[in-house]
């Protein structure tokens, strides 16, 4: 037997073993509960517009800020770990990994919670400010490295070109280096922001006012209110009809960038 016709019956009998097991599944669900549990019409009609012009508005709205302030304290992280001054370089370095390894949920709470009990110092903003601050603190932390990489990442005959030209080492970095190397990491950026999207949820430690809800706790109180599963749902696909297309912006990115090297 050719080897050819061996892939193919490979390829046959996985495909053969695909369509049983999905055969099964599909057969042994119980669609009608499934339907009335989770995908009831009614439910969803009674949550409409307000998922949107309120969760989905402020999900987006938590997310931009988040990531804005991220992108600007963690190029000041990047650029501090990058320097030649060992305690700048330490404080960096010392910053990023605390941040890296204390979870979200923790930085958020304590943001909101702990440090006005131990300083007596209030975000501006209320709970919302607090936690958005949070988020901050450990987005910085992620995009300090992925900035400090793409910096790395520029050749250095850039800089040398830069330099021979008169520059200083500061007009270098800022008007040659940081540019080429922001565009590098634009792919690991944009899925920061997704992944900040999808951390909004945890705003919800640092509690929210009825105008304040993202999606997950509009759909938490939701589940509450109509002892359904439908908001999750609605949720669910309103995260989707954000992140998929952002997603997607990535890998285009992706391989636009590969072929252009």
């Amino acid at each position: 037997m050719r080897k050819t016709t061996q892939r193919r019956m490979y390829q046959g009998v996985n495909y053969a073993i695909f369509v049983v097991l999905l055969l099964v599944i599909v057969l042994a669900t119980d669609w009608e509960r499934i339907v009335n549990q989770f995908f009831r019409w009614d439910v969803a009609r009674e949550m409409l517009p307000e998922i949107i012009t309120i969760a989905l508005k402020n999900t987006i709205l938590f997310t931009v800020i988040s990531f804005a302030g991220g992108l600007l304290l963690g190029v000041v992280m990047a650029l501090l770990k990058l320097s030649s001054v060992g305690p700048y370089r330490w404080f960096a370095t010392a910053y990023i990994e605390f941040f890296r390894g204390v979870p979200a949920l923790l930085t958020i709470f304590a943001m909101a919670y702990m440090l006005p009990i131990a300083l007596g110092v209030r975000v501006p903003g209320g709970q919302v400010g607090a936690g958005l601050v949070g988020l901050i603190l450990v987005a910085s932390a992620y995009m300090a490295e992925v900035i400090r990489a793409g910096i790395q990442a520029v050749p250095k005959g850039q800089t040398e070109a830069a330099r021979s030209l008169g520059m200083s080492p500061g007009r270098t970095m800022f008007w040659v280096v940081l540019p080429q190397g922001i565009r590098i990491v634009i792919p690991p950026m944009t899925n920061e922001f997704v992944l900040l999207l999808k951390d909004t949820s945890l705003l919800f430690i640092a509690g929210s006012t009825v105008f304040t809800k993202e999606l997950t706790t509009f759909a938490r109180d939701g589940l509450t209110t109509y002892a359904n599963g439908t908001p999750l749902i609605m949720a669910a696909m309103l995260y989707l009809l954000v992140t998929v297309p952002l997603t997607r912006l990535v890998a285009w990115l992706e391989r636009k960038m590969a072929k252009t090297r």
